[in-house]
């Protein structure tokens, strides 16, 4: 069966690959897979200017405001666009603008207040950087833009098989201009077990532009159940097209502090849900179980992950 790779579209893919090559001429390229870090003096200030008010409205192309219907018709079935929550947002290189983020990630508690989790499959490198609460067109990102440190992979992850139990990934960032980490700032998940196959979710995530010219935060909940023969939740919910790999699957959502229990990832196999037209109904996880907090381990004391 082909993979879906990261819900990404085609020409998703084109322009980061494009972003890839750009950045390859301002650093040294640092491997993706695994826990790399990358060169110190990309810091979270010069990703703020680097996506500043220009980058953020004026680059985001003449397909910003193409779609004018409103967000219950541009998104079918029980997916619904909403304002977005401060501990999710979205993935991006810095060869590009913000309308070419990839992937999406949510900050978690961790006891130095620094990281995300995200899918494994999502690839995360030196040249990238995250943006909570992600707003298209906003002159200022309400919660910054946070450059990513080292990332967190599990070596043994594929993109089917076994593997793919284990696609989940996280990342550190590095401080604000003013020295504050992350969760300060955003607040955070808690990352918990899965406690059962089936379970009440509330997965947030954030579609590419590509996909949803809306470029906005969507938001379902939705019953889960195994995925057979895989370690694995799914649930149905439409609307989770390319870019939505990595959003976080909560329970216990609080309305007010917009936080709750992070029992998963969207990703798993083949990037997170079957192959085929209506693959965005459908969108699997990998269960938290033993290996998903061995990674956290080795991520809270920044050491290579080794199985």
């Amino acid at each position: 069966m082909p993979v879906r790779f990261s819900r990404w579209s085609r020409a998703r893919w084109g322009r980061a690959a494009l972003a890839g090559l750009y950045v390859v001429v301002l650093a040294a390229a640092v491997p993706r897979a695994g826990g790399h870090g990358k060169d110190r003096s990309w810091t979270s200030e010069q990703a703020q200017r680097f996506w500043g008010p220009t980058r953020t409205a004026d680059d985001a192309g003449d397909g910003a405001d193409a779609d004018s219907r409103s967000p219950a018709q541009r998104i079918t079935g029980s997916a619904r666009h909403f304002g977005g929550v401060p501990s999710v947002g979205v993935l991006f290189y810095t060869g590009d603008d913000m309308r070419s983020h990839h992937c999406t990630a949510s900050v978690v508690h961790s006891p130095k207040g620094n990281l995300l989790v995200t899918a494994g499959h999502c690839s995360i490198g030196d040249d990238a950087a995250f943006v909570p609460d992600y707003q298209q067109g906003a002159d200022r990102q309400p919660y910054g833009v946070w450059t990513v440190d080292r990332v967190f992979t599990d070596p043994r992850r594929t993109d089917t098989g076994e593997g793919s139990d284990l696609d989940f990934a996280f990342a550190t960032v590095r401080p604000d201009a003013k020295g504050r980490q992350i969760e300060q700032v955003t607040g955070a998940n808690r990352l918990v077990r899965t406690p059962a196959y089936v379970n009440r979710v509330t997965v947030i995530g954030y579609p590419s532009a590509d996909d949803d010219p809306a470029d906005e935060a969507i938001r379902c909940t939705a019953m889960t159940s195994r995925l057979e023969n895989h370690n694995q939740l799914k649930m149905r919910c439409d609307g989770f097209f390319s870019g939505t790999s990595g959003s976080p699957w909560l329970t216990h959502f609080n309305e007010k502090t917009r936080t709750g229990d992070l029992i998963g990832v969207l990703g798993g196999l083949n990037g997170g849900g079957p192959d085929g037209d209506n693959s965005a109904q459908l969108s699997y996880s990998p269960m938290n179980d033993d290996e998903i907090f061995k990674l956290y381990l080795d991520a809270i004391n920044n050491r290579e992950p080794k199985r």
